[in-house]
This record gives structure tokens, sequence and C-alpha cells, in this order.
């Protein structure tokens, strides 16, 4: 798999004893739903979607190579809970949770999307890092907030955070469900503002995902957010999309201490 099937993060205030990526559908084996949209083998890193479980650990493996330790893998939910990267391994139990921190060198946090938005940490001196998995009711149940807590827990100084592919705000269509989740979460103008109307469906709303995320991370005192520019919907030759496909696979965002 070459480098420029992955995405490296335009995150300027990453420090530089920190890795991360996000993948795409590019670079892998997988066949069909899980191809790479142009005919070719896809990318595919989720066991749980269907896809042929060979095909998946041969993904992973072409995706090692660009890793310093064995991804953390958990078990995500659409919650809030938080694990320690350092305890999710190919000998322990699965661990359930929807983000993951690290403090030690070469531990590999890992999330894996197709639409939801994956948010990665670090501290602006390289000592903790972290990933979650926010999907609407993630992001509104406080995801962010809990990882960005526990990663000061760990010993973590300001945080810098970069968001990477995920539905765009021209493609995430909800219906009042979703915005008044996030409504009763933060109750304001600006949350408001994040969901604009379809005019030919009054209960119909487009969701920016991206802008939500940064209200959040705002308001526990994270403000140097980078990213929320890639669409996957909208991309169909470059990443998975469960909301444009429904049969699809999984592209991962990682983050490292060197």
């Amino acid at each position: 798999m070459e480098r420029s099937a992955l995405v490296w993060p335009d995150w300027p205030d990453l420090p530089a004893r920190v890795g991360a990526l996000s993948t795409t559908r590019d670079g892998g084996v997988s066949q069909g739903a899980y191809g790479d949209g142009k005919g070719g083998g896809g990318l595919n890193l989720g066991l749980h979607c269907g896809d042929d479980p060979q095909a998946v650990r041969a993904n992973r493996e072409r995706l090692q190579a660009f890793l310093p330790g064995q991804p953390a893998w958990i078990a995500q939910v659409h919650g809030a809970e938080v694990v320690d990267a350092a305890m999710v391994g190919p000998y322990q139990p699965v661990r359930t949770g929807d983000a993951s921190f690290a403090t030690r060198a070469g531990v590999v946090c890992a999330i894996m999307t197709a639409d939801c938005l994956p948010v990665l940490f670090a501290d602006l001196d390289g000592k903790v890092v972290g990933a979650a998995h926010a999907g609407w009711r993630g992001l509104a149940g406080g995801v962010l907030g809990a990882t960005v807590r526990a990663m000061r827990d760990a010993g973590a100084g300001e945080i810098t955070a970069w968001m990477g592919p995920a539905i765009g705000p021209d493609a995430f269509e909800v219906g009042t469900d979703v915005r008044d989740a996030f409504l009763a979460a933060m109750p304001d103008q600006a949350t408001l503002a994040a969901f604009r109307p379809l005019l030919d469906q009054p209960v119909k709303f487009l969701a920016d995902m991206p802008a939500l995320a940064r209200l959040m991370l705002a308001r526990d005192g994270v403000t140097r957010v980078h990213g929320g520019d890639l669409c996957t919907l909208a991309a169909p030759q470059r990443f998975y999309s469960y909301r444009r496909d429904r049969v699809t696979g999984r592209q991962a965002s990682l983050i490292w201490i060197k």
C-alpha cells in the first residue's frame, strides 16, 4: 500500500513526537461493496460489516506497515466510554467503548467510521494522545468531553484536535430528534445554527457535525481544532459511507506517540 492511499492530517500544531493518519478505501484487497469504488481492492478494516474476514485481516496487515504497534481496536457502541488503549490487545478481552487514550510510545489509539466523525487528540507536549468515535449520539452524549477529561487525568496539558473524514454539512440529513438531542446538551443559538432547515421538508435539517464538535470541544476548553473538511458521502471513490451505501466497509483514524 502506498502512502498516497492514506490521509495524512493537515494539523499544524501536532507535536513532532506524535503520529496520526486516517485510511481511505484505497490500497486493500476487499471486493464488491467493500472494494475501492473503482473496481479494485478496498481497504475495509471492519470485521463486523459482512466482509470476508481473511480480506479484512490482510487489509489490517497492510496498514500495520505504517504503525509502530498493533491498533487498539475497540467495540464501538455509539456511547461515551473512554478506555486506556494500553489495556486493549490481541490477548485481552474485547473492550467496549467509543474513545481511547494512550500515554506510552507505540500504543496506537484507533477508531473506525463510515460517516461518523473521527476526532484525534494530542496534548501539545506530545505526552498524551486520544481518539474518539463521534456519531451523533455519542457527540450529543459527551464523548469528546469524556475523552478530554480522560487525557487530562492522564497528565495532558493543552490539547489540540483534528477531525477526520465524516459525513459533511451538506449531506447529513436529520430529523428533529437529532436537533433536539443537541439542543438539550447545548441550549444556545450556536447549536441551533448548526442545523440548516430543508425548505421543502420543514421537519428535516442538514446537520453540521464538525461545527457541533467544535462547540462541544470549546465548552471543554479545547479551541485548537483542525480538519473537518473531508465528506465521506460525497466521495464514493475515496471513502466508505454507510448513509450512502448501507452495505459498506469501514475506514480508521489512528494516533500514537512515537
